[in-house]
């Protein structure tokens, strides 16, 4: 790479700068004997592969004693890899301390929030807001950096690896005294922080800043909102300030360097705030079959879709320094193992959606450890096999079409409102038992997905002025700036759908002083809500746990379920169906036009979702949450008005769809994520990049698993 995207402002339309598709794989030759290098050095090379990622996991290697260190190692095995062509990316491995360090600085451990510490042995056991593991991060950081700065074998770093992934959250002496000093420097004064934690209610005001205790679940009640707010504040604060001490270092050592960072889960990542804006670009590391264990979406293929496009959204185009090739297992789960053609078809999509390059996790599996049946491109023999193969034709194919590819960015026509982290956080500070923001937008963009529409998550303060359809959902803290960015959108013409209860709370997590939704936000929308309250899932027969921190629901045993449940139902046109989740009473100015009304109970008749004209454009409110049907309702009510269509027409079950462009290129990403051939109708003519077969006459033929890039002309 010889571009960076270093200081330029975060937009999801944010491109790499960058005139090289990195394509490699993660590789620890600390696990096997050295006998074994070259061949694995001539085997990437041979792949295609043009890089290396090395060293995050190694810290007991590169300093085996405080203050000596050694390098040896790691510079025979980049020299190994530099003479078959193939670069390397070095980590800081601050996420696995040497057992010096920690039996010599135990007050460096996490502990949680019962007081028991985290153990070496593991990984991410050392709080990153400890001034001593700070100052021991900085030291090796600085020790590799002095060594490896003119190596110009190494081309770039990845600060530590998937930070907050295992536990964000630490409960120490000295996690607190950092706490109370970041509060101390947010609020200046005591009083300002009671006002801000609301400090008359059950007397939880403090007389100071030392006095400040962390906000722990169950205490035997539930914290306040705001405390558990600012606490979450901080975890991201910490986080952002740990990545910056080294980013400094790497910095001033070598400006041709690029720096990212790989995230595994996203928790306490603010990336508007601070994580993301020291960076060059950020990487997120993709295992569709994990997710799809832990979440139960039931489709792996639409959730990597949803997680890389809620990705993209905080930061823009990516990299991906761990795709799955294969199995993937700790002691405590395992996944489903890719089938032959589906490795490089998750990889394709990964690039369909905003990857500017990927590493296959990993080069070969452990023979030792925690992750001794994590697969990789070899076995554990020493054999290349189908993976090989695949990652050997997804490199051809991503060198060959790197002039296309780089550069463009993601299409979207529909946009969610994402990738803000204090919206984030208010959720889980006071559930209730309701969708969380993201889980209400999942429905939209799965909608959207299984239609072939160019979907993808946006910030307010992004520009706007690509998509044709902006959805909020349920945003409750708002901001007056966000609502003047939504004037202007709807008013060059987009239609704008705003969810139930957003805009409710202010920046303190307090409930507004207002009629909801806000002066701002009414004033846009021309609704008040006058009265509201919670309505059972859909299809549920329980009531909600709101002693879930989770937001999930429960069916009590003990008591009939129907006793307690009322049904709303609404009609929207001719279609009625029952309300989910939550619902809102509307009062609207006679300018707006009253889209569906509840039709039973008490608020018959009463607006329930509206539209207000907004120059060229307008804007929708909506005075409950999605279900599948309202989702659909809304969207065949809204697309057509707003000229959103799909990428390819009649998309057949299992073909997924996304486009990258340019103000030069148009390319159509056609994918089968199933194991069995399928034709596609109706495809855009262009030329297919991926085989010499000529232009594609409106219909593609696809194998299991099969993938088309289309130039269109």
């Amino acid at each position: 790479m010889n571009k960076t995207s270093k200081g330029r402002a975060l937009s999801v339309w944010r491109t790499i700068q960058t005139d090289r598709f990195l394509v490699g794989a993660p590789h620890y030759p600390e696990h096997v004997d050295e006998s074994y290098w070259d061949n694995d050095a001539r085997r990437m090379a041979e792949a295609g592969f043009n890089v290396a990622r090395l060293g995050e996991f190694a810290w007991h290697i590169f300093e085996p004693r405080e203050g000596t260190f050694d390098f040896d190692l790691f510079d025979r095995a980049i020299e190994g890899l530099a003479r078959h062509g193939v670069n390397t990316i070095l980590c800081t491995p601050t996420a696995t301390p040497p057992r010096w360090l920690t039996a010599k600085h135990p007050e460096i451990l996490r502990l949680d929030g019962n007081g028991r510490s985290m153990g070496h042995g593991s990984r991410q056991y050392a709080d990153t807001s400890s001034p001593v593991f700070r100052d021991y991060s900085r030291k090796i950081t600085r020790a590799m950096v002095d060594h490896y700065r003119d190596n110009a074998n190494v081309i770039g770093w990845q600060t530590d690896n998937e930070l907050n992934t295992s536990m964000p959250e630490s409960y120490s002496p000295s996690a607190l005294k950092e706490f109370q000093a970041y509060l101390q420097e947010t609020y200046q004064t005591i009083d300002r922080l009671n006002f801000a934690w609301g400090g008359d209610f059950w007397a939880t005001a403090y007389g100071d800043f030392s006095e400040i205790v962390f906000p722990l679940e169950f205490s035997p009640s539930f914290p306040g909102p705001g405390h558990l707010q600012d606490y979450h504040r901080f975890l991201a604060f910490s986080t952002a300030r740990f990545q910056h001490d080294q980013v400094e270092i790497l910095r001033k050592a070598n400006a041709s360097w690029f720096i990212f960072h790989n995230l595994g889960g996203l928790r306490d990542i603010d990336f508007r705030g601070h994580f993301s804006t020291d960076l060059d670009f950020v990487g997120y590391d993709i295992y569709p079959f994990l997710y799809d264990e832990f979440f139960r979406l039931g489709n792996h293929a639409k959730i990597q879709a949803l997680h890389l496009d809620i990705c993209r959204g905080f930061s823009g185009n990516y990299i991906v320094p761990e795709q799955q090739s294969g199995f993937g297992a700790q002691p405590g789960f395992c996944t489903l193992t890719p089938e032959p053609g589906e490795m490089r078809r998750m990889a394709m999509s990964s690039v369909a959606r905003g990857a500017d390059g990927i590493m296959f996790f990993r080069w070969r599996p452990a023979h030792f450890g925690a992750e001794i049946y994590w697969m990789g491109i070899i076995d554990h023999d020493d054999v290349a096999r189908r993976r090989y193969d695949e990652a050997r034709q997804f490199a051809t194919e991503m060198t060959a079409l790197k002039d296309k590819i780089l550069g463009t960015h993601v299409r979207m026509d529909v946009g969610i409102a994402g990738s803000d982290f204090d919206n984030q956080e208010a959720h889980k500070t006071f559930p209730i038992g309701l969708p969380s923001p993201q889980d209400d937008a999942t429905l939209l963009h799965q909608y959207c997905y299984d239609r072939g529409i160019a979907c993808g998550f946006i910030h307010p303060e992004d520009d706007l002025s690509k998509l044709k359809v902006f959805y909020v959902p349920h945003w409750v803290i708002w901001k007056d700036s966000w609502t003047e960015r939504l004037q202007v959108f709807a008013e060059n013409g987009g239609t704008v759908i705003i969810g139930a209860r957003t805009g409710t709370r202010d920046e303190n997590n307090h409930v507004i002083r207002e009629t909801a939704p806000g002066r701002s936000l009414s004033k846009l929308t021309g609704v008040r809500v006058e009265d509201f309250g919670r309505l059972a899932a859909p299809g549920a027969n329980g009531l909600f746990n709101t002693m879930s921190r989770s937001g999930g629901l429960v069916i009590p045993p003990d008591r009939p379920a129907e006793s307690s449940r009322r049904i709303r139902r609404f009609a929207v046109g001719n279609h009625e169906f029952d309300a989910g989740y939550f619902y809102e009473n509307l009062a609207v100015e006679p300018e707006v036009e009253i889209v569906g009304v509840w039709s039973n109970r008490y608020a018959a008749g009463t607006p329930a979702i509206t539209s207000r004209a907004v120059g060229k454009g307008r804007v929708l409110y909506v005075g409950t949450y999605l279900t599948p049907e309202l989702t659909a309702q809304l969207a065949t009510r809204t697309f057509v008005d707003a000229n959103v269509e799909p990428l390819v027409p009649g998309l057949p079950d299992g073909v997924e769809v996304t486009m990258r462009e340019n103000h030069e290129r148009r390319l159509l990403f056609v994918q089968n994520v199933k194991d069995t051939p399928v034709t596609v109708t109706g495809v855009p003519f262009g030329s297919n990049l991926l085989d010499s077969e000529g232009p594609v006459p409106g219909v593609l033929t696809l194998d299991g698993y099969g993938c088309a890039v289309l130039e269109l002309i």
